[in-house]
């Protein structure tokens, strides 16, 4: 990859995540009437690579010295930057997820944010959310109606079942966010695509109301709320084989702490004594000899990630979450 070029410029994105008291959270900038994930350029002469570069941006935008992170994604469509429809240059983003605890934050437009109110009907910790059922639903069933031809309508029946289930069914494949997202931006069933249709003059464009768009979540600035989606399957997906929850936990903590935030990155409720059997046959945890009070609850045994087990296996983390 080359560095910036008159006609495309090379941008570092960050999606920052934090979980505090069981609620997801992502760090977000104002962006004029909505918000956007921390980016900048990538700076050849300043940087001495796109992780420094990443770093060095969040710190200046935030305030924040990033400990985990890890390279997401590269996003290049065209016209993910509306300057690109009036001749700007194409922007290239390569996107890093970090992970994080919710510290406070100096600069003044930036915030932590809940990362279901962008992405909603991705949150099933209390059951299957009610806007599938009322509107995503009856959205993708005309979607599917509209289809012209036997073999259109049945790749569309597929597609609506793999991302969202079966209409009936009460369970989702967790991982698949990024797909679920795309889906209901090309129904126009979330405000970007009203949104980015405008700025690219697509006067045939078919939108619902929007009043059914604001039960679908904030809209971010470009395409952040695709690259938020990309980034929650990365972490729902890595759950099942690399130990990543542990970076959102305090050095100590107890297996109830540690049973939410799997929770609250998985989007689903989990078995309880199923899930310390697991934590306990992967031997990822050990007791530190202390115990804390949470609330008016008995005292609660402390424990500790155990690092060294990233030597001792190849891979090792907790189940892949099921949403139901």
């Amino acid at each position: 990859m080359t560095g910036n070029s008159p006609d495309t410029v090379l941008n570092l994105l960050g999606v920052i995540v934090a979980v505090t008291d069981e609620v997801p959270k992502v760090l977000v900038v104002d962006h004029g009437d909505s918000c956007a994930l921390p980016n900048g350029p990538f700076i050849p002469a300043q940087h001495a690579s796109l992780e420094e570069g990443l770093r060095s941006l969040v710190e200046t935008q935030t305030g924040l010295d990033l400990s985990y992170v890890e390279q997401l994604y590269t996003f290049g469509n065209r016209y993910r930057d509306p300057g690109e429809a009036d001749g700007g240059p194409r922007v290239v983003s390569v996107a890093y997820i970090a992970l994080t605890h919710e510290d406070p934050i100096p600069a003044d437009k930036a915030r932590w944010a809940d990362w279901y109110g962008f992405l909603p009907w991705e949150d099933w910790r209390n059951g299957r959310p009610d806007m599938i059922e009322t509107l995503v639903g009856p959205e993708l069933h005309r979607w599917v109606q509209k289809a012209r031809g036997v073999q259109r309508r049945k790749n569309r029946i597929e597609r609506r079942n793999v991302t969202f289930g079966e209409p009936d069914s009460a369970e989702m494949d967790a991982v698949l966010s990024l797909e679920r997202f795309e889906l209901l931006y090309e129904i126009a069933l979330v405000e970007e695509s009203a949104r980015d249709a405008t700025a690219l003059s697509q006067d045939d464009f078919e939108s619902v109301t929007s009043a059914a768009l604001s039960e679908t979540g904030m809209t971010m600035a470009y395409d952040h709320r695709r690259v938020l989606a990309t980034a929650l399957g990365r972490l729902r997906g890595k759950l099942a084989y690399r130990p990543v929850v542990f970076e959102l936990l305090p050095g100590e903590f107890t297996l109830l702490q540690l049973q939410r935030v799997a929770e609250a990155l998985g989007g689903a409720k989990v078995h309880k004594q199923n899930f310390r059997r697991m934590v306990a046959n992967a031997d990822l945890v050990e007791a530190v000899g202390r115990s804390t009070v949470v609330g008016r609850g008995r005292p609660a045994e402390l424990f500790r990630f155990r690092r060294e087990v990233l030597a001792e296996k190849l891979t090792v983390g907790l189940a892949r979450p099921t949403m139901r």
